[in-house]
């Protein structure tokens, strides 16, 4: 599957961070950003990356991400686990 950009959000900065180094470990460019005005989240951060759902769901196993959202630098669209991209 290609990549595309999604924004993942999270409950703490804690989860936030976690999966910032789980991406790099795993050598997925991502970039922390602040969460946009319209979306909703608990932290204030979240994560920007290019990459396809699996390698996510993958890397970010036993991390909990709020929501997901595939950006197609413009909108945001929620994005289900196990949905079609």
């Amino acid at each position: 599957m290609p990549a595309r950009k999604f924004l993942l959000l999270f409950d703490s900065i804690h989860d936030v961070l976690r999966a910032e180094k789980l991406f790099k470990e795993h050598s997925v460019a991502n970039e922390l950003v602040p969460v946009p005005r319209n979306l909703s989240s608990d932290c204030g951060m979240s994560v920007l990356l290019d990459s396809d759902m699996e390698t996510i769901v993958r890397v970010l196993a036993g991390v909990r991400a709020t929501g997901i959202y595939a950006y197609d630098g413009q909108d945001y669209i929620p994005v289900q686990i196990g949905s079609p991209e």
